[in-house]
């Protein structure tokens, strides 16, 4: 009797237990569905990192395609009242007589720093990958031009380029050259602010070739040699091959860097003298900040033609990169 009485209770367990595995998978479909704790953990490292890029990169670059969209005078960007122009802003950037010399002393100026500051940096981290004695503190010492505030090496630029006591003037005149105009010449002020620009980026060129330098094989240099390779064929045959990958982010990082060169310009020449070294960034500043009646409207138009090749040249590095990859 007592057994009789027993089974309905395993049979009534048996049923409960039944019941209690088909109801599991939406529990734990639930539980999948609700964050673990890892996951909060990531997304709350992430919010700090979102938070930035949305307030110092989406906001400005929204305000500044708002900027570029309508006609702001003073009083309307205190109020937020300018009425919607559309691409009239553009249309008055693309008509104006600068735009054309800023456009080429832009191209000039990005792609004349970009060859110098590469092949010297190229040059400079081959010949301190020797590893000589004292190629270590030669080094550190080529970084001071990197790590000095851009308005001392401007200002340093323009003591030394200046016409009446400036050192370079003085060393022509020891070798019997005449005095040259540097920042007051049209013919030599782009010249001199490249010059300047070069000295300035040539470091971080050095050190991101000699950082991707270490990476490359002795045992190539070594095989190389064996099979009868001079210095130039094993670094021709080895070392630039082997460096394209960092040269090409080193490229798109200088690229995007001298598009955006204003401080050295502004500080030593102001774009003049008559535009003669009036790139993009200056001419935008110059529109924006530079005048008694700002032109807030073709200022940020100009700005955003320099957003907008940034990042042509930034997709065009991805899309090479990408086909590396595949290949």
């Amino acid at each position: 009797m007592n057994d009789t009485k027993q089974l309905p209770d395993r049979r009534s367990a048996h049923d409960r237990g039944g019941a209690a595995t088909t109801a599991p998978p939406r529990a734990r479909a639930r539980e999948r569905r609700r964050p673990t704790s890892s996951q909060w953990a990531a997304w709350a490292f992430l919010a700090p990192v979102t938070l930035y890029l949305a307030l110092f990169y989406a906001y400005p670059l929204y305000r500044n395609l708002d900027l570029s969209l309508r006609d702001y005078t003073v009083r309307s960007f205190v109020d937020g009242d300018a009425p919607f122009t559309g691409l009239a802003n553009y249309q008055k950037v693309l008509d104006d007589p600068t735009f054309a010399p800023a456009l080429l002393h832009t191209v000039v100026f990005t792609a004349v720093c970009l060859v110098f500051q590469y092949a010297i940096g190229l040059a400079l981290a081959v010949f301190f990958n020797q590893h000589f004695r004292l190629s270590t503190t030669l080094r550190a010492l080529f970084l001071v031009p990197w790590l000095l505030p851009l308005i001392v090496s401007a200002s340093t630029w323009s003591w030394m380029f200046n016409s009446d006591s400036g050192i370079v003037n003085t060393a022509l005149h020891a070798v019997g050259i005449g005095p040259v105009n540097w920042l007051t010449s049209p013919d030599w002020s782009l010249p001199s602010v490249i010059i300047a620009n070069i000295w300035i980026g040539v470091p971080f060129n050095l050190v991101v070739l000699y950082s991707g330098l270490q990476s490359v094989p002795g045992t190539l240099y070594e095989a190389a040699a064996l099979d009868g390779a001079n210095a130039w064929q094993r670094f021709w045959r080895i070392t630039f091959p082997l460096l394209r990958p960092v040269s090409a982010i080193t490229l798109l990082l200088g690229l995007v860097y001298t598009l955006k060169v204003f401080d050295i310009i502004w500080i030593m020449t102001k774009g003049g003298p008559a535009d003669s070294s009036t790139t993009f960034a200056t001419w935008s500043y110059q529109l924006g900040f530079g005048n008694l009646l700002p032109a807030f409207g073709p200022g940020a138009a100009v700005g955003n033609l320099l957003v907008v090749a940034a990042l042509v040249f930034g997709l065009v590095y991805v899309r090479v990169q990408r086909k590396q990859a595949l290949s």
